[in-house]
Protein backbone atom coordinates (compact mmCIF):
# COMPACT_ATOMS: atom_id res chain seq x y z
CA UNK A 1 0.00 0.00 0.00
CA UNK A 2 1.14 3.21 -0.57
CA UNK A 3 1.59 5.31 2.04
CA UNK A 4 0.03 9.02 1.89
CA UNK A 5 1.67 11.32 3.82
CA UNK A 6 0.45 15.23 4.24
CA UNK A 7 3.04 18.16 4.44
CA UNK A 8 2.59 21.50 5.24
CA UNK A 9 3.40 24.55 7.19
CA UNK A 10 3.12 28.18 8.14
CA UNK A 11 2.92 31.24 5.36
CA UNK A 12 6.74 31.75 4.96
CA UNK A 13 8.06 28.30 6.74
CA UNK A 14 9.39 26.82 3.34
CA UNK A 15 7.54 23.97 2.97
CA UNK A 16 7.16 24.58 -0.82
CA UNK A 17 11.41 24.39 -0.47
CA UNK A 18 11.05 20.81 1.29
CA UNK A 19 8.69 19.57 -1.10
CA UNK A 20 11.33 20.45 -4.10
CA UNK A 21 13.74 18.89 -2.17
CA UNK A 22 11.66 15.73 -1.56
CA UNK A 23 10.50 15.73 -5.48
CA UNK A 24 14.80 15.66 -6.06
CA UNK A 25 15.09 12.52 -3.94
CA UNK A 26 12.25 11.00 -6.34
CA UNK A 27 9.27 11.01 -3.94
CA UNK A 28 6.26 12.27 -6.05
CA UNK A 29 4.48 15.23 -5.15
CA UNK A 30 0.73 15.91 -5.19
CA UNK A 31 0.74 20.18 -5.16
CA UNK A 32 -2.66 21.09 -4.15
CA UNK A 33 -1.76 25.21 -4.96
CA UNK A 34 -0.77 23.92 -8.60
CA UNK A 35 -4.28 21.98 -9.43
CA UNK A 36 -6.13 24.76 -7.53
CA UNK A 37 -4.64 27.38 -10.15
CA UNK A 38 -5.35 24.63 -13.08
CA UNK A 39 -8.71 24.75 -11.54
CA UNK A 40 -9.06 28.62 -11.60
CA UNK A 41 -8.94 28.95 -15.62
CA UNK A 42 -11.30 26.42 -15.71
CA UNK A 43 -14.50 29.04 -17.23
CA UNK A 44 -16.95 27.24 -15.28
CA UNK A 45 -15.15 28.07 -12.13
CA UNK A 46 -14.69 31.89 -12.98
CA UNK A 47 -18.53 32.26 -14.05
CA UNK A 48 -19.15 30.61 -10.83
CA UNK A 49 -16.66 32.92 -8.85
CA UNK A 50 -17.73 35.58 -11.16
CA UNK A 51 -21.75 35.03 -9.83
CA UNK A 52 -20.50 34.42 -6.48
CA UNK A 53 -18.10 37.68 -5.57
CA UNK A 54 -18.29 40.27 -8.38
CA UNK A 55 -16.66 41.08 -12.06
CA UNK A 56 -13.86 42.60 -10.09
CA UNK A 57 -12.47 38.58 -9.39
CA UNK A 58 -11.67 38.00 -13.05
CA UNK A 59 -9.51 39.98 -15.02
CA UNK A 60 -8.53 39.12 -19.07
CA UNK A 61 -9.72 36.25 -18.98
CA UNK A 62 -8.09 34.94 -15.28
CA UNK A 63 -8.71 35.30 -11.64
CA UNK A 64 -7.84 38.41 -10.02
CA UNK A 65 -5.84 36.38 -6.56
CA UNK A 66 -5.22 39.68 -4.50
CA UNK A 67 -8.60 40.95 -5.00
CA UNK A 68 -10.37 37.26 -4.53
CA UNK A 69 -8.08 36.97 -1.24
CA UNK A 70 -8.91 40.39 -0.03
CA UNK A 71 -13.08 39.67 -0.59
CA UNK A 72 -12.57 36.15 1.13
CA UNK A 73 -9.90 36.74 4.28
CA UNK A 74 -12.04 38.44 6.71
CA UNK A 75 -15.54 37.02 5.84
CA UNK A 76 -16.07 33.32 6.80
CA UNK A 77 -19.22 33.20 4.90
CA UNK A 78 -17.32 34.36 1.52
CA UNK A 79 -14.71 32.17 2.37
CA UNK A 80 -16.64 28.99 2.67
CA UNK A 81 -18.40 29.84 -0.72
CA UNK A 82 -14.85 30.01 -2.65
CA UNK A 83 -13.84 26.45 -0.73
CA UNK A 84 -17.30 25.05 -2.57
CA UNK A 85 -16.56 25.97 -5.77
CA UNK A 86 -12.62 24.77 -5.51
CA UNK A 87 -12.05 22.23 -3.06
CA UNK A 88 -13.66 19.74 -4.68
CA UNK A 89 -12.14 19.93 -8.34
CA UNK A 90 -8.99 20.57 -6.59
CA UNK A 91 -9.64 17.06 -4.83
CA UNK A 92 -11.07 15.51 -7.80
CA UNK A 93 -7.95 16.30 -10.06
CA UNK A 94 -5.48 15.25 -7.12
CA UNK A 95 -6.99 11.80 -6.72
CA UNK A 96 -6.87 11.45 -10.61
CA UNK A 97 -3.37 12.06 -10.31
CA UNK A 98 -3.11 9.44 -7.28
CA UNK A 99 -4.65 6.98 -8.85
CA UNK A 100 -2.45 7.46 -12.39
CA UNK A 101 0.79 7.39 -10.07
CA UNK A 102 -0.18 3.97 -8.50
CA UNK A 103 -1.67 2.32 -11.45
CA UNK A 104 2.16 2.79 -13.35
CA UNK A 105 4.19 2.17 -9.65
CA UNK A 106 2.12 -0.20 -7.96
CA UNK A 107 4.73 -0.85 -5.86
CA UNK A 108 5.42 3.36 -5.10
CA UNK A 109 6.17 3.72 -1.48
CA UNK A 110 4.90 6.76 -0.88
CA UNK A 111 3.45 9.85 -1.99
CA UNK A 112 3.30 13.51 -0.43
CA UNK A 113 0.38 15.67 -0.18
CA UNK A 114 1.73 19.60 -0.51
CA UNK A 115 -1.79 20.96 0.74
CA UNK A 116 -1.15 24.48 2.38
CA UNK A 117 -4.75 24.30 4.36
CA UNK A 118 -4.18 20.34 5.41
CA UNK A 119 -5.48 21.04 9.16
CA UNK A 120 -7.59 23.84 8.33
CA UNK A 121 -9.57 21.77 5.60
CA UNK A 122 -9.83 18.34 7.52
CA UNK A 123 -7.03 16.77 5.37
CA UNK A 124 -4.38 15.50 8.02
CA UNK A 125 -6.99 12.93 8.98
CA UNK A 126 -6.47 10.94 5.28
CA UNK A 127 -3.05 11.19 5.79
CA UNK A 128 -1.05 8.31 7.12
CA UNK A 129 1.52 11.02 8.53
CA UNK A 130 2.17 14.16 8.04
CA UNK A 131 5.63 16.43 8.29
CA UNK A 132 5.05 20.17 9.26
CA UNK A 133 7.65 22.58 8.63
CA UNK A 134 7.99 25.27 10.82
CA UNK A 135 10.12 28.31 11.58
CA UNK A 136 9.63 31.82 14.07
CA UNK A 137 7.01 34.02 12.82
CA UNK A 138 9.17 36.92 12.34
CA UNK A 139 11.73 34.71 10.30
CA UNK A 140 8.86 33.76 8.14
CA UNK A 141 7.76 37.44 7.76
CA UNK A 142 10.79 38.73 6.66
CA UNK A 143 10.79 35.77 4.02
CA UNK A 144 7.22 36.70 2.91
CA UNK A 145 8.06 40.25 2.56
CA UNK A 146 11.52 39.38 0.93
CA UNK A 147 10.00 37.13 -1.45
CA UNK A 148 6.97 38.87 -2.30
CA UNK A 149 6.93 42.45 -1.19
CA UNK A 150 4.00 41.95 0.91
CA UNK A 151 3.51 44.19 4.00
CA UNK A 152 4.50 42.57 6.78
CA UNK A 153 1.37 43.52 8.81
CA UNK A 154 -0.72 41.81 6.06
CA UNK A 155 1.66 38.74 6.80
CA UNK A 156 1.07 38.62 10.27
CA UNK A 157 -2.45 38.55 9.47
CA UNK A 158 -2.89 36.15 7.23
CA UNK A 159 -0.77 33.82 9.58
CA UNK A 160 -3.47 34.58 12.41
CA UNK A 161 -5.84 33.67 10.12
CA UNK A 162 -4.81 30.20 9.93
CA UNK A 163 -4.14 27.61 12.53
CA UNK A 164 -1.44 28.34 14.57
CA UNK A 165 2.03 27.12 13.92
CA UNK A 166 2.50 25.62 17.48
CA UNK A 167 -0.69 23.48 16.75
CA UNK A 168 0.46 22.58 13.86
CA UNK A 169 3.67 21.51 15.48
CA UNK A 170 1.66 19.29 17.95
CA UNK A 171 -0.49 17.44 15.50
CA UNK A 172 2.31 16.52 13.64
CA UNK A 173 4.15 13.70 13.13
CA UNK A 174 7.70 15.18 12.48
CA UNK A 175 8.41 18.97 12.33
CA UNK A 176 11.61 20.27 10.50
CA UNK A 177 12.59 23.72 11.68
CA UNK A 178 13.74 25.51 8.71
CA UNK A 179 15.93 28.62 10.35
CA UNK A 180 19.29 27.82 8.32
CA UNK A 181 20.36 27.90 5.02
CA UNK A 182 19.03 26.09 1.90
CA UNK A 183 21.27 23.53 2.23
CA UNK A 184 20.90 22.84 6.33
CA UNK A 185 17.24 22.18 5.24
CA UNK A 186 18.26 19.58 2.32
CA UNK A 187 20.15 18.06 5.16
CA UNK A 188 17.26 18.19 7.81
CA UNK A 189 14.58 16.95 5.33
CA UNK A 190 16.85 13.69 4.01
CA UNK A 191 17.30 12.82 7.76
CA UNK A 192 13.72 13.14 8.51
CA UNK A 193 12.08 11.63 6.00
CA UNK A 194 13.01 7.85 7.07
CA UNK A 195 11.17 8.80 10.14
CA UNK A 196 8.37 10.20 8.49
CA UNK A 197 7.74 7.09 6.72
CA UNK A 198 8.21 4.90 9.86
CA UNK A 199 5.96 7.27 11.29
CA UNK A 200 3.01 6.29 8.03
CA UNK A 201 4.27 2.88 8.70
CA UNK A 202 3.65 2.18 11.86
CA UNK A 203 0.21 4.38 12.01
CA UNK A 204 -1.23 1.52 8.69
CA UNK A 205 0.15 -1.14 10.75
CA UNK A 206 3.07 -2.02 7.86
CA UNK A 207 6.17 -3.75 8.40
CA UNK A 208 9.54 -2.28 8.08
Amino acid sequence: MTLQIGLTGSIGAGKSSVAQILREAGVPILDADAAASEVLIEPEVQAALVGAFGPSVVIEGGVNRPELANIVFNDDDARATLEAIVHPRVRAIIAKRLTDLIEHEPELEAVVHDIPLLYETGRAKDMDAVLVVDAPLEVRVQRVVERSGVDATDVRSRDAAQWPAVSKREAADVVIDNVGTLEDLRRSVLEAWPRVLAAARQRTGQAH
